[in-house]
């Protein structure tokens, strides 16, 4: 296990060797201390409260953290063809399957990474700009939420979390199929942010089998303002069919790599 451990640290390392996470990293916190700091002084009478910022920046910011989590999932398989490392991989004394899982779990980790220390920036930016307030999440969210704000906030964090990791799963799986970041980079962001702006729409269908659709479930936290696309949905059959597609990813994931002839 310690061995396993010291190769999804490899993977880690490979990750945060490269400029353009620390790149993706700046761009968020950048965004989202520009959109505190300008309400800061665009709000005269200073009523607005740091617990909407937070809320703003999060949604924003877990868009930010999807896109940047496909390319660093797409390259993370794809860039050993492309340069040919993937033979070293396997001359090591570790089956085609810890290889995989070791650059998966790398690529989980840095996208609750990346979440982790966007919330926490957050917070503490708009906690001294704006000042703590001990308000309910009926207060900021919705009239029909109740509970603490900071409660809503960690579940909101949380489904938004389980979301990620189907579209990095979906990602991830592509870039091992195809073997080219730019083609699963590219289908995973059409798919994601193309397909999934239509969402709402594909709601609206009558037939039964428009419940499995996987963008109709993604975005989790329809469920919290208890306000699901489809009448009749709940939080459980949404993470049923999510179990599916997930179960789907990763078994053609790892099929197909451990089938194809990566050493040639």
């Amino acid at each position: 296990m310690f061995k396993f451990m010291k190769l999804v640290a490899n993977e880690n390392m490979k990750i945060y060797r490269r400029p353009r996470t620390y790149v993706m990293l700046g761009l968020m916190l950048a965004l989202i201390a520009a959109i505190s700091i300008i309400t800061y002084f665009v709000d005269d009478t200073h009523n607005t409260l740091a617990w909407n910022m937070i809320f703003t920046e999060s949604m924003i910011s877990y868009m930010l953290i999807t896109v940047f989590t496909i390319i660093i999932a797409s390259g993370s398989v794809a860039d050993e063809f492309t340069s040919g490392t993937i033979k070293l991989l396997l001359i090591r004394p570790w089956s085609r399957s810890k290889v995989l899982l070791s650059k998966y779990i790398a690529v989980l980790l840095y996208a609750l990474g990346m979440a982790v220390v966007m919330l926490l920036f957050s917070f503490i930016l708009n906690t001294v700009l704006f000042g703590y307030q001990d308000v309910t999440a009926s207060e900021v969210v919705s009239p029909l939420v109740s509970g603490s704000v900071a409660a809503y906030l960690l579940k909101y964090s949380l489904l938004k979390y389980v979301s990620l990791v189907v579209t990095t799963t979906l990602a991830f799986m592509l870039a091992t199929v195809s073997r080219s970041g730019a083609l699963a980079i590219g289908l995973s962001l059409f798919l994601i942010l193309g397909v999934n702006s239509f969402a709402p729409l594909l709601a609206t269908l009558k037939y039964k089998w428009a419940d499995y659709l996987l963008f109709i479930h993604l975005d989790l936290t329809q469920y919290l303002d208890d306000a699901p696309m489809r009448d009749g949905m709940t939080l459980g059959f949404a993470f049923f069919v999510l179990a599916i597609y997930y179960v789907i990813f990763v078994g053609l994931a790892w099929y197909v790599f451990k089938k194809r002839d990566v050493a040639a």
